[in-house]
């Protein structure tokens, strides 16, 4: 049954002005010729990244992360791709997620800091910060940032989206709240984020795919998906998680079941705020390394 005032998954990917309507956000947004027409993501997995206990594989970790750097740069190299996106002057804030169920893991900060030192960063430019990235020095100087978490579901926004990871560059996080987070777009274009975002990452090793309330966690609804999604489009990067989550739903289920809310906020920062592309049948996604239950 749905739920009075939700927003169902077609409702979703419908992406209308008159979806839009019926979710009361109505004249906010702009449609008419506003929507980019294709972008790019990475999707790369590795059966071996994870042990028997869960436990992270470092070196390949940072293989599959240096891998989905050089095809999202198409380049020849996993150097030559990380230079594509910063320089040796650059100011990097990695903005991570310290959530303390499902936080974004050390091995995979340690991985992106040591490529940004390799390319020629100087260590005292790099910082990786979540909750106090608003009054750290080096986000608030930063000329470049790198946004990552894990991607599951979430209470107020549907998903906890790269999207969502920057409600702390704001004062008042829960100003962001209301509509199901519609708004988060407006957060990338405030002064200290607008333009620097370099890749957003989905950390999708352990996807958290359902859940029911703030805070919830439960390792039933955790899986073994051992992947990494990532590109420069955050709004696509985002499209490819919460398709994932859905998937898993229906065949973990045999239904898509409802979340809090649906993640209508990835719809909005592409029709409203103009931050990348929503529509998965615009979104190449290109796919890496194991196929096995890969879903997408």
């Amino acid at each position: 049954m749905k739920t009075k005032g939700a927003i169902t998954r077609r409702d979703f990917i419908k992406g209308t002005a008159g979806v839009l309507l019926s979710a009361g956000l109505g004249s906010m947004v702009p449609f008419e010729g506003m929507a980019q027409s294709r972008s790019k993501v990475i999707l790369i997995r590795d059966s071996n990244v994870l042990g028997p206990q869960g436990e992270i594989n470092e070196k390949v970790l940072q293989s599959m992360l240096d891998e989905a750097v050089r095809v999202l740069a198409d380049e020849k190299d996993p150097i030559s791709g990380w230079r594509t996106y910063f320089k040796k002057t650059d100011i990097v804030g990695i903005k991570s997620n310290v959530w303390r169920y499902l936080s974004t893991p050390a091995e995979l900060e340690k991985a992106i800091k040591q490529r940004i030192m390799d390319i020629g960063v100087e260590e005292k430019n790099i910082s990786i910060d979540d909750r106090g990235v608003k009054d750290n020095p080096i986000f608030v100087n930063s000329t470049a940032l790198i946004n990552v978490r894990p991607t599951r579901v979430h209470h107020w926004a549907g998903v906890g989206s790269c999207l969502k990871n920057y409600i702390m560059f704001v004062p008042t996080p829960s100003a962001y709240h209301d509509n199901g987070c519609s708004d988060l777009g407006k957060i990338w274009t405030l002064p200290m984020v607008k333009g620097k975002t370099r890749l957003n990452i989905l950390v999708a090793l352990t996807p958290q795919f359902y859940g029911r309330g703030a805070n919830f966690f439960d390792r039933r609804y955790v899986w073994p998906y051992k992947g990494l999604i990532m590109g420069t489009d955050p709004v696509a990067v985002d499209a490819v998680g919460a398709e994932l989550l859905r998937l898993k739903r229906i065949a973990h289920f045999g239904e898509d079941r409802p979340l809090d809310v649906a993640p209508i906020h990835i719809t909005v920062a592409e029709y409203k705020y103009h931050l990348g592309v929503s529509d998965i049948k615009r979104i190449d996604i290109r796919r890496i390394g194991w196929k096995e239950d890969i879903l997408l």
